[in-house]
């Protein structure tokens, strides 16, 4: 996997350390992965991508094997606030003040507030598999709550989620992808051991948990105070959706990115909401004629 990238530790804040794999030469590219994956969910478009760009594609904070700061009462180390400003610093280290950025399902949350907060870094950015977290609350309804009770799940106060997952994080991670036995044939047998090996190191459950939990609340403030300052998105915008997949079932969703940025398009992809892992070819050209 990521044959002729490298593989490092680059520290961005105090107490933060992410793990970054890194290849290519050209333009920069900045990728980041969702839950409960590691970047490891790039496996199959990044080396393709590093042809003619210089791919970047860290863990997360609280993700993988990245640093992972304590919870607290507000959940603002997990806020995509910070976590953006993580990835702003990050592409600084790298000597990258400007960069192409693709996010996926959480991954593609950061990004969106990467480029409400640091609107100069952005080139252009494609987003995953996402509607904007405010407009999933405002708009949420039974199917909403049904098909993603893991966001009211995660968000419990602390230890409830943390308790249940840790008592069988495989079982936990599988059922994302909608089975509880074996994994399911799009996570290759190296990610998915990534992905499981992640959950058993210290600390990234409580994360993962802090994630949803900030998004519930500061991140949700953040968002609407951001829409009342009237920010948006003004770099070209791509958002891919799975056709196979709940956000393309449920909304219209180059239609509800206009209402956050300037110039959007957007396509489905033939798969659920692993877009990268299940159906990489069609998701690689979607960037590549994009990016």
């Amino acid at each position: 996997m990521f044959e002729g990238f490298s593989l490092c530790d680059i520290t961005v804040a105090p107490g933060i350390t992410l793990r970054v794999r890194l290849g290519g030469a050209g333009a920069p590219l900045l990728m980041l992965h969702g839950n409960p994956q590691t970047h490891l969910m790039w496996h199959a478009v990044a080396p393709r991508l590093a042809e003619r760009f210089t791919v970047v594609c860290p863990d997360l904070r609280g993700y993988g094997f990245s640093g992972k700061p304590p919870p607290s009462p507000d959940h603002a180390a997990y806020a995509k606030r910070a976590m953006a400003a993580d990835m702003v610093a990050l592409m600084e280290r790298l000597g990258f003040d400007r960069f192409r950025l693709v996010g996926h399902d959480r991954g593609a949350r950061v990004s969106h507030r990467l480029m409400l907060d640091h609107p100069a870094r952005v080139e252009r950015a494609a987003l995953l598999d996402i509607i904007p977290t405010l407009e999933h609350f405002e708009r949420a309804d039974m199917d909403f709550a049904m098909g993603y009770s893991h966001w009211f799940f995660l968000a419990q106060p602390a230890p409830f989620p943390e308790t249940l997952i840790a008592a069988n994080p495989r079982f936990w991670l599988l059922s994302h992808s909608g089975k509880h036995g074996v994994p399911p044939d799009f996570f290759a047998p190296e990610a998915f051991a990534d992905y499981l090996a992640a959950l058993h190191q210290p600390g990234t459950i409580a994360a993962i948990c802090e994630d949803y939990r900030a998004a519930a609340t500061i991140d949700l403030a953040h968002d609407r105070e951001s829409r009342a300052a009237g920010k948006r998105i003004h770099c070209p915008l791509l958002v891919l959706w799975g056709a196979k997949g709940r956000v393309g079932a449920w909304y219209d969703v180059p239609a509800i990115w206009r209402l956050y940025a300037d110039d959007v398009r957007g396509q489905p992809i033939p798969s659920g909401h692993y877009l990268a892992e299940e159906a990489p070819a069609e998701t690689l050209a979607a960037l590549q004629a994009f990016l």
